[in-house]
């Protein structure tokens, strides 16, 4: 009976992204099970990620416009209401906070459920006068949260809070399939941003280069720090040692062949290239940034090691101790692996579904 709902997932792109993969492989599991589902996004973009030929894909925009934010937004808004009316959708459910807004404030009066998802650090994301309004009172009249830290489920008000759940990323099972084979990089992958500190590793690294000729460190992404990361790495004298390698199609084969995976950004949500590591079974550092994620899967000294936030000393250190103790990178990378499973396409697809169910069956 439950087959017969109609699920709209809503982002901006499917583009490039934790968020965006994660969103994009719901709707292709959901679809895959039986149930009808639309993933919908603000604007098409290239090198989007693969759907499922089940899912149907719908834009609000062919590509995106250049509006004022009160046109856009209003736009956006009107163009889901409508989808949701003729579309006759049971449950929308929308990742990251503009999609959030919009998708609250586009249903009410519907018959539609609203699920929003919460992937990033509130404070980040929902700040200013206007992100205050937004997060403590627009958002929790949605029927239900998927958060992923417990620190971000704080941030909202008990109103939302009672009628949320925390549900982990699912990592593919390519990534669980593959095997760490110990090589002679450092590996990091993300958006060359801010946010993903990738200074703080550059700096860290060029500390101990010396002391470990035959290591590398690759970082993979493209983003606006780009320029500015290379022009450090050329200060430091490590363009031989540290390189940018831009965009990656089989982030797998330089997790296989590396010998140590960092994360060393300022805040995360539940960092996927970080359980994707840890799936393959690799020897990961990464900080204990805020709103919590790392904290929530790493157990420091177990399966990882957690640094503190921007520490270059920390970081070095630990980077050493990986790189000297072949048998403590081995059951780092051993317990990594196991307590990954807990990330399993189908655990993770279970709890979305129950979750999903349930709100269902409270506002029918």
């Amino acid at each position: 009976m439950h087959k017969n709902i109609t699920i709209l997932f809503y982002i901006n792109s499917i583009r490039h992204g934790g968020a965006e993969r994660v969103i994009s492989e719901l709707a292709n599991n959901f679809a895959e099970h039986g149930y009808s589902v639309i993933l919908l996004t603000s604007f098409k973009d290239d090198n989007e990620y693969v759907l499922s030929k089940k899912v149907v894909r719908a834009s609000i925009e062919q590509q995106e416009q250049k509006r004022s934010r009160i046109k856009k937004n209003y736009f956006r808004i009107k163009t889901l209401r409508k989808i949701c009316k003729n579309n006759k959708i049971d449950v929308a459910i929308s990742f990251m906070a503009e999609p959030n807004f919009r998708s609250v404030i586009a249903t009410l009066g519907l018959h539609t459920r609203t699920i929003i998802s919460v992937r990033n650090d509130p404070n980040k994301e929902y700040v200013g006068f206007l992100g205050k309004i937004i997060g403590k009172i627009i958002l929790p009249l949605a029927d239900g949260c998927i958060f992923q830290t417990e620190e971000a489920k704080k941030w909202f008000p008990k109103k939302l809070q009672k009628k949320s759940k925390i549900i982990f990323n699912q990592v593919d099972k390519d990534f669980f399939n593959s095997r760490w084979k110990r090589g002679q990089t450092i590996v990091a992958l993300g958006r060359l941003t801010e946010q993903k500190n990738h200074l703080l590793l550059i700096k860290a690294f060029s500390q101990i280069t010396e002391e470990f000729d035959e290591i590398r460190l690759e970082i993979y992404g493209e983003g606006e720090l780009k320029e500015h990361l290379q022009t450090e790495i050329d200060k430091l004298d490590c363009r031989n040692k540290i390189i940018l390698k831009g965009l990656t199609d089989n982030p797998i084969e330089a997790l296989e062949t590396c010998a140590l995976f960092v994360l060393p950004s300022n805040y995360e949500g539940m960092p996927n290239v970080l359980l994707e590591a840890m799936a393959v079974g690799v020897p990961c550092i990464s900080t204990d940034c805020p709103c919590g994620g790392p904290k929530m899967i790493i157990k420091s000294g177990w399966n990882g090691i957690l640094i503190p936030v921007n520490d270059i000393q920390s970081l070095s250190d630990s980077i050493r101790k990986i790189l000297q103790n072949k048998e403590y990178a081995s059951n780092l990378a051993n317990t990594a692996k196991e307590s990954a499973k807990r990330y399993n396409p189908q655990i993770i697809f279970k709890e979305w579904e129950q979750y999903i169910l349930n709100i269902v069956d409270a506002n029918d």
